[in-house]
């Protein structure tokens, strides 16, 4: 039986209305946001299903590009001391004078068939410069792709990975048993990927998108499966002792997980298909909570072979491991961003449990979250500015969402306990 869910297979087009020039800067931590401008979409054609179309592809759009931390909408309040947006020529300096960097503009029109047409054009105002255009076509309920598609393209030209488009994976008990639910990057569209009478945990993205490693428990014990998305099925990996915490390596060719299949809990390795099982580290102590570099040639992980859970860092082969987390009594669930260059984790200070950053740089640990609540199970988006988390923040447990400075703090579940969340590539 297939998964009822629309990652594989959606209608969508995507074309170029001009050729594209070949624009790629890179936005960096300490760089002021690029202020955009971003009038209401046109609607030639005037259909009362086109209208309100351009307004939902409007309002996900601005959502999408007020998270990127790479643009800086205007307020809506600057375009009144300016002429409204008009079919033609773009006058520049109008938009110069309200200190717009880049204008986009969008027009919205209903094709043959129902389908809903979005022609974006992004400028920039300065140079009165065309940068690049794209024509999305799609079905009316597939609006909010259409704006994540567009928002992801804007990033693209700035040398950013897209994240818009990008799920995240979590455990529910909604519908009274855990099991494993997929979400947009904002939290809309929370759909179930599982039907079983048995829990589901840990879930983990494959590099590719197209499959989750996860544990669960369907012959009485916790052992670690595959889901394929693509097909709706599952194959097991391991159903030997308790199996947990996996982790895709970014390059797609293999899957780290912890187990007991040799009594103490172990971190092993195996191809990225379940097969060709080996195991990583020898330890008297507990090791846990693997997570790869990006360049999949390290692993960190959990162990309290120094007498308290610590961060520690390995070679992918189970070599050259060293403690990276001094101080404390207790870190866990590391977490490595896509920039190489920070793991985020979990602390226990004064009996509280927040998230905290360590700059592998520096080594300095830099606290994220500040509450009393409960927070853990972090995930990096794929562009490494934001974070995903569990939290007893507002009672029960939740799926939060929050930039790697600590500033906007965002909930994107409210139904049942929600938990273990992991963010797609």
């Amino acid at each position: 039986m297939k998964i009822p869910t629309r990652i594989p297979v959606f209608l969508f087009l995507v074309s170029a209305l001009l050729p594209q020039q070949d624009v790629v800067l890179t936005i960096r931590e300490g760089v002021p946001a690029i202020a955009l401008a971003l009038p209401n979409f046109l609607v030639p054609g005037g259909s009362a299903k086109a209208e309100a179309a351009a307004e939902e592809l409007h309002a996900v759009l601005s959502a999408d590009l007020a998270f990127s931390r790479v643009f800086q909408l205007l307020p809506k309040s600057y375009y009144a001391y300016i002429k409204p947006l008009a079919p033609g020529p773009v006058a520049f300096k109008d938009w110069a004078s309200i200190q717009a960097a880049l204008l986009l503009t969008g027009e919205v029109s209903e094709a043959a068939g129902g389908n809903i047409v979005l022609e974006g054009k992004l400028y920039d105002v300065r140079s009165e410069r065309f940068i690049m255009g794209k024509r999305f076509q799609a079905e009316p309920d597939l609006l909010r792709l259409m704006a994540h598609r567009m928002a992801d393209e804007l990033l693209t030209v700035y040398g950013e990975k897209p994240i818009f488009t990008s799920k995240i994976v979590f455990v529910s008990n909604r519908d009274e048993n855990d099991e494993l639910y997929m979400m947009d990057y904002d939290g809309a569209n929370q759909t179930r990927l599982t039907f079983n009478a048995v829990r589901d945990y840990m879930p983990a993205w494959s590099a590719d998108g197209r499959k989750i490693a996860y544990t669960s428990y369907k012959k009485d014990s916790a052992g670690l499966y595959i889901l394929d998305l693509d097909q709706g099925k599952y194959a097991a990996v391991s159903t030997r002792g308790v199996n947990f915490s996996p982790a895709f390596s970014p390059d797609g060719r293999k899957l780290a997980f912890c187990s007991t299949m040799d009594g103490n809990s172990e971190i092993y390795v195996a191809d990225a298909d379940g097969r060709n099982i080996k195991r990583l580290t020898f330890s008297a102590g507990i090791d846990t909570a693997p997570a790869w570099s990006p360049t999949s040639r390290e692993i960190a992980f959990t162990s309290d072979r120094g007498g308290t859970p610590q961060i520690y860092i390995m070679d992918a082969e189970g070599t050259n491991v060293r403690r990276v987390s001094f101080g404390g009594n207790y870190f866990d669930a590391p977490a490595w961003s896509p920039t190489g260059d920070r793991i985020v984790c979990v602390a226990r200070v004064d009996n509280v449990f927040d998230l905290y950053v360590l700059n592998l740089r520096t080594r300095q640990f830099t606290k994220l979250t500040e509450s009393n609540a409960r927070n853990e199970s972090p995930s990096w988006s794929p562009d490494g500015r934001h974070i995903v988390f569990a939290s007893n923040l507002r009672g029960g447990s939740q799926i939060f969402s929050i930039d790697y400075d600590g500033t906007n703090l965002r909930a994107l579940t409210s139904r049942g306990a929600n938990k273990l969340p992991d963010w797609s590539n």
